[in-house]
């Protein structure tokens, strides 16, 4: 470094010209600590400590062990910070990073013998390393164990998948005296398991072998290719010539309807259900209207399309759907419902105004439903995806467990107190990065232009968002969640009613609250405690019919044992028993090895039409005859599988008609197994 540059650009030289070494914290911990790596610095120490305890290996020793303890080390520190910044693992952006570099620390700590979950633990490591100057970390502590945890779990499996087809596949070209892993087999681990790629780099250097990183990137570019040909392949199609004509005249449609539901246009395009251009459309046909503004919002950001009526001097059409076709031309999907339409024609524009609002109090609601998650779960909640019509809302959102049923009532609680305060809703055109700057949150991914619409809420809420809404949050009336469940890993969906809607849906409960009380003689009030009883009442009755089975058995055992087959020498007992329970197989099989002395009892009963499967050879038989083998026969033949010891072994099949015909095979099975033994 020589010269200290001005904000005019003038270049002053600088008394002590320097070298910038590009030593950061750890290089310089490693000097003054006279360590060779910065992994021997006591930045690294107390983390590697941890990793090397949980596998049972030391430090120092191995370049294979001390490698894997490094990187598992490092990826660890960067995990911990990422998700405490609020990443989470996905498929793309910085959730994408994080995924990769987690993965290599987990196939890197398989390497080590790690073959259960252990990174938490290790993330635990680096929170009380770094903790004391990064405080913020133990505020993450929970939903970090969450993340990780789950996160492997999940990896776990796709490892064990891919690690085997790996190997054998580095087997075969090691014996045909090959080195090169084809980029069209890691293309196949990666897009059959989600196999990354990373770690076949990293197991092929270990192996003295290299992967095909061009073939790899060639076959992910011809399935891009191929996806995005056939996406526009369909696009077109789906357009059709009359509106390719308009597009290629430039035409395009501006929205008026923020400020209006009611407007009067030119038709300046007129197509055909095929999306042929028409001149004129009569009643009962399928069209696609096209007007230079229109107070229909078209369907985009989750929210559906307007629906109402267009009305010409000689008819009118009923409007079903309104779509955006190619870069801005909206199209109104309509049926022609009296008289007819025609290309040219000035004609009124009437947005419905019932499904309008309803639309709008549940788009207003998302953005209430974001503040509220993030209050009550965290800072990492990020919208992944909406939908909002006139009858419900639907919202994706990034977050790593379901939510119990206290965090989803705090949730309610908090976006109907912001429907009563009634906070007024503003919207504003501003500059994308000042926009931002000011608190505004922004969709993930999603492309915006350099003028973005901003709606606020109250203090409550500020997102980018080109959708309608409410004037303010009273209008919205009132929230009712639906529905929580999980789309994919890491990310959830709620879905929810408000105004009418949720009206309908307390009544519609209360209702069945109502029936169901009838039908127990109670009100709706005692129907906890009602039922409370009866499922314990259940409970005595189910024990009591247990009990009077077994004694059932019990009484049979004899006729059991009375009826049992000598075959070679040995005594069989087979039976169908009667079950009340998955149980009752074990406790009679049991008592019925105990009363048999030494022999083979086969036994098979039915639950709930399910064919349950019971194998026993005494041990003094148990090196002639494998209870395992007998037991996997016989399940073969009820259209199931099983196994177990030599000893005992059960199974289960799904034809239960078929058990008597199976039980009645079980001498012949003995014997070919006594036969082969004895051979």
């Amino acid at each position: 470094m020589q010269f200290n540059r001005s904000e005019d650009g003038t270049l002053t030289p600088l008394p002590k010209p320097s070298i910038d070494t590009g030593m950061g914290l750890e290089r310089i911990a490693a000097v003054t600590q006279g360590k060779f790596t910065n992994y021997d610095s006591d930045l690294f120490a107390g983390i590697i400590a941890a990793i090397a305890d949980a596998a049972g290996v030391k430090y120092g020793e191995d370049a294979a062990v001390n490698t894997a303890l490094r990187v598992i080390a490092d990826h660890s520190r960067a995990t911990t910070f990422l998700v405490a910044d609020g990443v989470l693992p996905s498929n793309e952006g910085r959730g994408y990073v994080l995924r990769r570099i987690m993965r290599r620390a987990i196939r890197f700590g398989r390497s080590l013998g790690l073959k259960k979950p252990f990174l938490t633990g290790i993330t635990e490591a680096v929170i009380a390393e770094m903790g004391e100057p990064y405080p913020h970390l133990h505020g993450a502590r929970e939903l970090l164990a969450k993340v990780v945890h789950n996160e492997e779990a999940r990896f776990l499996e796709t490892l064990d998948n891919g690690l085997a087809m790996l190997h054998q596949e580095m087997k075969r070209l090691r014996e045909a005296g090959e080195k090169v892993v084809a980029g069209e087999f890691i293309f196949k681990l990666y897009d059959t398991f989600g196999f990354p790629v990373d770690i076949v780099k990293d197991i092929a250097i270990e192996k003295g072998m290299l992967a095909d990183e061009s073939g790899f990137n060639a076959a992910m570019e011809v399935q891009r290719n191929q996806s995005k040909k056939s996406w526009k392949a369909t696009s077109l199609a789906e357009m059709g010539p009359g509106v390719r004509a308009l597009l290629d005249t430039g035409l395009r449609t501006r929205f008026v309807g923020y400020e209006t539901r009611h407007h009067r246009g030119v038709i300046n395009g007129l197509l055909s259900g095929g999306g042929d251009s028409l001149a004129q459309a009569g009643t009962g046909e399928q069209i696609s209207v096209v007007c230079p503004e229109t107070p229909f919002y078209a369907e985009s950001g989750g929210q559906s399309g307007d629906r109402g009526m267009i009305i010409g001097p000689q008819g009118k059409a009923r409007v079903e759907n309104t779509v955006v076709a190619g870069d801005g031309l909206v199209l109104h999907r309509a049926e022609v419902v009296e008289g007819s339409l025609a290309l040219g024609e000035t004609v009124e524009l009437k947005v419905a105004e019932g499904k309008r609002q309803r639309t709008a109090n549940n788009h207003t609601a998302t953005h209430l439903l974001q503040a509220a998650l993030r209050e009550v779960l965290g800072e990492h909640v990020k919208q992944s995806g909406s939908l909002v019509n006139p009858d419900r809302l639907r919202f994706d959102f990034t977050h790593f467990s379901p939510l119990s049923r206290e965090e989803l009532g705090r949730v309610e609680k908090i976006v109907n107190e912001a429907i009563r305060a009634n906070a007024p809703v503003s919207t504003a055109v501003l500059d994308r990065e000042e926009a931002i700057k000011g608190g505004a949150t922004a969709l993930f991914g999603e492309k915006y232009e350099a003028k973005v619409r901003v709606v606020s809420v109250g203090e409550i809420s500020k997102e980018l968002c080109g959708g309608t809404h409410v004037g303010a949050t009273g209008e919205i009336g009132m929230f009712k969640i639906l529905s929580e469940t999980g789309i994919a890993a890491g990310v959830r969906r709620i879905e929810a009613v408000t105004g009418p809607g949720a009206m309908e849906r307390f009544q519609q409960v209360e209702a069945q609250l109502g029936m169901l009380a009838a039908k127990l003689k109670t009100s709706p009030e005692e129907l906890p405690g009602k039922i409370e009883k009866m499922l314990a009442r259940q409970k005595e009755l189910e024990r009591e019919v247990s009990r009077l089975t077994a004694d059932l058995s019990v009484n049979d055992l004899d006729s059991m044992l009375g009826n049992a087959q000598e075959i070679g020498g040995v005594k069989v007992v087979v039976s169908q028993i009667a079950m009340d329970s998955p149980k009752t197989m074990r406790e009679v099989g049991d008592r019925v090895r105990d009363g048999l002395g030494s022999g083979i009892a086969v036994l098979g009963g039915v639950f709930e039409g399910k064919v349950s499967l019971l194998a026993m050879v005494t041990k003094d038989l148990s090196s002639r005859f494998h209870a395992g083998q007998i037991v996997k026969e016989v399940a073969a033949m009820v259209g199931g599988s099983g196994g177990g010891r030599p000893d005992m072994a059960q199974a289960g099949g799904t034809m239960a008609d078929k058990l008597p015909e199976a039980l009645a095979a079980v001498p012949s099975i003995i014997t070919a197994q006594g036969a082969k033994a004895s051979s």
